[in-house]
């Protein structure tokens, strides 16, 4: 791979700790979610609402870029990441994705199209492919 760009953000104490990134841009407190025994105080995040965040502008980017290429005029693209976090059959902590994507002005199988060949170039889906479930639906 030929690196065009490296992020880089130190963790420090996990999940009830904190994280910052080198450029200072991101200087957040990090909590557990209620479900994993925090108590998700204000002003802070979890690394699930992190990776969702992540994930769902990085897609909307590849949804744009397949546009691009097909010529497809797009009116707006909004996607919702979910992840989940749980427990395997096999023991331990797992991770689940589903993204929910909104293209107005677009038919159904135009919206299907432009989402099932984002899956294929966006980072984050290369990524996850054959490591976690990600689940692609689009809504209205």
């Amino acid at each position: 791979m030929k690196v065009l760009y490296t992020a880089h953000a130190t963790a420090d104490g996990g999940r009830d700790g904190s994280v910052k990134s080198s450029d200072g841009m991101i200087d957040i407190k990090l909590n557990k979610p209620k479900a994993l025994g925090g108590n998700e105080a204000p002003g802070t995040t979890n690394p699930e609402q992190l990776f969702a965040s992540g994930y769902s502008a990085c897609f909307a980017g590849a949804v744009a870029f397949v546009a691009g290429q097909k010529k497809i005029a797009l009116q707006g693209v909004f996607v919702t990441a979910h992840v989940d976090i749980g427990l395997l059959e096999a023991g331990g902590l797992g991770l689940g994705a589903q993204l929910d994507v909104c293209l107005p002005g677009l038919d159904r199988a135009t919206a299907e199209l432009l989402v099932n060949e984002a899956h294929g170039v966006c980072p984050y889906s290369k990524a996850t492919r054959n490591n976690i479930e990600v689940q692609l639906r689009v809504i209205d």
